[in-house]
């Protein structure tokens, strides 16, 4: 069911899932539910695969527990160019190692946030991303002026393609707007949805690929969104996104790996707990997810 236009020259295009981490009630990482989770995702829509993202809690990981997740979304996922590591670290060095074991395991390309340890200046950010292709993997940029407060201005990303060090940018700013401006910019350079909430004006702007949260709980569906957005079909696509907008909206939300992983127990998929210091949904916020995916639900969504 994956879509017929993949193609593992460029394997950072289409659905490339960011893939939560199944845990055990003791918090330890359960390798074999999450090989079964990497098959099922391919099985449903789903073009490949990114662990060791923000949503599968990298920054929780043991260095073992961290290569031993690329390891085995690779076997599962049972070509390593669908699987497209979280390569962010501290110090650029660090980050190249990790970009240097996916290109050990064959990974068809790396995801890379800017310096977050402080704000860095745009020479940091070009000499990061230059030092970490130099592990000889392409590099997706990731742009989370929220999280990070290093912003990958359209400017910055021309100029980061120009040096070599990109292929294309994850883009979790949320402001549409740039899809044009970078278009015009660096019109080589791939635009991928990094935001779950903005997919349809995205791929209206233009993006060869999505970054994706939800397919995690809802595969079929969110296949069937991004299929129709990206070819133009807005018959199909915008019932669809009205439809799943108010459960796509918690993807941009502090609370997106909890909310992911709830909506997954709702469905019967293996979310179940999240390491400290993120703790489980309470209250409104609890209630809202499961709202939203309930609808979901009643809606034929799967």
């Amino acid at each position: 069911m994956t879509a017929k236009n993949w193609n593992n020259a460029t394997p950072w295009r289409g659905i490339m899932v960011a893939t939560t981490l199944p845990l055990r009630e003791d918090l330890s990482v359960d390798h074999d539910a999450y090989a079964e989770h990497v098959r099922w995702l391919i099985d449903n829509g789903c073009d490949g695969v990114v662990p060791n993202g923000s949503l599968g809690e990298y920054q929780t990981l043991t260095a073992e527990e961290r290569a031993r997740v690329v390891r085995t979304a690779v076997e599962a996922a049972g070509d390593g160019a669908r699987v497209m590591p979280g390569v962010a670290a501290y110090g650029s060095g660090e980050a190249r190692r990790w970009a240097e074991q996916a290109a050990e395991e064959g990974c068809g390309s790396v995801l890379l946030l800017p310096p977050n340890a402080y704000r860095a200046d745009e020479p940091a950010v070009r000499a990061h991303y230059a030092e970490v292709a130099r592990a000889g993997v392409p590099v997706v940029a990731y742009n989370n002026p929220i999280d990070t407060k290093v912003d990958l201005t359209p400017g910055l990303l021309a100029g980061l393609y120009a040096d070599g060090s990109i292929v294309a940018v994850k883009e979790f700013s949320g402001d549409v707007r740039r899809a044009y401006e970078l278009a015009e910019l660096a019109p080589e350079l791939d635009l991928l949805i990094g935001a779950d909430d903005v997919l349809l004006e995205l791929a209206l702007a233009g993006a060869v690929g999505w970054i994706a949260g939800y397919p995690n709980a809802f595969p079929a569906s969110c296949s069937a969104l991004y299929h129709a957005a990206v070819t133009g079909d807005l018959a199909t696509a915008l019932p669809l996104y009205r439809s799943l907008h108010s459960l796509l909206r918690w993807d941009s939300k502090t609370e997106f790996v909890q909310s992911i992983k709830l909506s997954m127990d709702i469905v019967g998929r293996p979310g179940g707990p999240t390491r400290p210091p993120r703790f489980p949904l309470t209250g409104e916020i609890e209630a809202g997810v499961r709202g939203a995916t309930e609808k979901a639900v009643a809606d034929g969504h799967h």
